[in-house]
């Protein structure tokens, strides 16, 4: 344990471009995805591209059809251990 070194983050992810990722490794397309959720595909396209904001409600519609929590698509840069620091 002691050459374990911590992983850095080394990207940062917008909340638009973690909406896209992880549609993406569904391997759903935007329409398809708005055919589950009923968001329009321009919408998607908006809100992956950091045009529009996701929404509470967006975000747990979304959340809901890609299974997993909303925070993963609202906060994909939050670092508790930063948060606990401050």
């Amino acid at each position: 344990m002691k050459d374990f070194k911590e992983a850095k983050k080394r990207v940062d992810v917008s909340i638009g471009e973690s909406v896209k990722i992880i549609r993406e490794l569904q391997e759903l397309s935007q329409n398809e995805l708005s055919s589950i959720t009923g968001i329009p595909q321009s919408t998607l396209s908006a809100i992956e591209h950091d045009k529009i904001n996701l929404g509470v409600e967006r975000a747990k519609v979304l959340a809901r059809a890609l299974k997993c929590h909303p925070a993963v698509l609202v906060f994909p840069g939050w670092d508790v251990n930063q948060e606990i620091a401050a």
